[in-house]
């Protein structure tokens, strides 16, 4: 029996008998745009529609705020702000934000969920590869990144620039959100048989480690056999970078390359950031969604993945699972830590979709990222 609150819902999921457990594909982010599920201050693009999730465009102000908070059950961050804001910055011809600074911008996107419909969110790739720290927060809300279900208001994202300066204007995209249908299961057991159908994990050394429905990745300390090459470091500097700007920059006044250790590992230091990437290569069949768990303090105290989502079709080529490395945004806390070739640096959840994507990542679409390995972001010269 179909709840009522959700008939009006039903004419954009091609005729199912009722909204499917999973997480949402393009054609149902699209419809629920046109059923105003998903709204927005100003119409949204085509563009922004993903394989599996909607970017998120900032909004006209950004708030500087002495400290990051979460707004609790009784407070909107509308309120909070009000109270806790210390200046209110003008994006619309763009605004550098510092390092070392919080700021919270409302999206221009807003959400009117029904029964059974939420959310999570992520920084956007290019987002977590320039060390910004980037969370969505919604009114009474207790969680960051998580929204509710049935949440209706806007969203706002808390922007925390880490290592360099970023230059951000009204309608730039840092962020991500990925909508789901009741809760998509997880288990050892399907994850399991999932690589047996498709091969999940490309990996010559060893067997697939799964632990709680998610995939151990580790890390490549071996790198490029040419160059030997295992990542970047990024380097102090004054410069700031424009988050839009594509193909833009020199990679050498921003980041120290890093090579191949002669003694198999490298320390991260907490006040370092560094782009590496996994020594295994994942791919995401067109029928599910992954997600890397960005802080797992039982394979160490640091940070592995800012930007956690990966689509459907990543890692495939053709219609074939080839399978692509996983880009690595590591910052330490507290206290150095050695990471050496083959160490357990995260673990990736896979979900499934509502409904296979009818728009899969991959070049056709302009997606950044297929296929190219160990790569800083978009804004860099290749």
């Amino acid at each position: 029996m179909t709840d009522p609150a959700e008939q009006e819902f039903l004419p954009f999921l091609d005729d199912q008998p009722e909204p499917q457990t999973g997480v949402w594909p393009a054609q149902w982010i699209k419809g629920a745009i046109e059923r105003g599920v998903i709204l927005a201050d100003e119409t949204v693009r085509p563009d922004q529609i993903q394989p599996a999730s909607l970017d998120l465009r900032l909004g006209s102000h950004a708030y500087l705020v002495p400290a990051s908070f979460m707004p609790g059950l009784r407070w909107s961050v509308e309120e909070k702000l009000s109270d806790f804001s210390t200046e209110k910055i003008d994006l619309e011809d763009g605004a550098v934000l510092k390092t070392g600074k919080v700021y919270i911008v409302p999206l221009q996107e807003h959400l009117r969920l029904k029964k059974r419909m939420s959310a999570a969110a992520s920084p956007k790739s290019s987002t977590g590869r320039l060390d910004v720290f980037a969370r969505v927060i919604t009114d009474n809300g207790c969680e960051f990144d998580a929204i509710r279900e049935r949440y209706a208001g806007r969203l706002w994202l808390e922007i925390a620039p880490r290592s360099f300066d970023v230059k951000v204007r009204t309608g730039s995209r840092l962020a991500q959100v990925r909508m789901k249908s009741g809760r998509p299961p997880s288990t050892d057991a399907s994850v399991k048989r999932l690589h047996e159908e498709v091969r999940l994990v490309h990996d010559k050394d060893g067997e697939t480690n799964v632990k709680g429905g998610a995939i151990a990745l580790s890390v490549d300390m071996v790198g490029d056999p040419v160059t030997g090459i295992i990542g970047y470091k990024a380097k102090p500097t004054d410069a700031f970078i424009d988050i839009d700007l594509v193909n833009h920059y020199d990679r050498d006044d921003f980041w120290h390359t890093v090579y191949k250790p002669d003694n198999g590992g490298i320390i991260l230091r907490t006040d370092e950031f560094h782009i590496l990437a996994t020594k295994e290569s994942l791919n995401v069949p067109p029928n599910f969604a992954a997600d890397m768990v960005a802080y797992d303090t039982l394979v160490g105290e640091f940070r592995a993945h800012y930007a956690g989502f990966f689509d459907p079709g990543f890692g495939y080529a053709e219609g074939r699972p080839v399978g692509a490395k996983i880009v690595l945004e590591i910052r330490s806390h507290d206290v150095p830590f050695l990471v050496e070739h083959g160490q357990i640096v995260g673990r990736v959840v896979y979900e499934r979709l509502s409904m296979e994507t009818d728009k899969p990542y991959g070049a056709s679409i302009g997606s950044s990222y297929q296929g190219q390995g160990l790569a800083l972001g978009k804004q860099f010269k290749r």
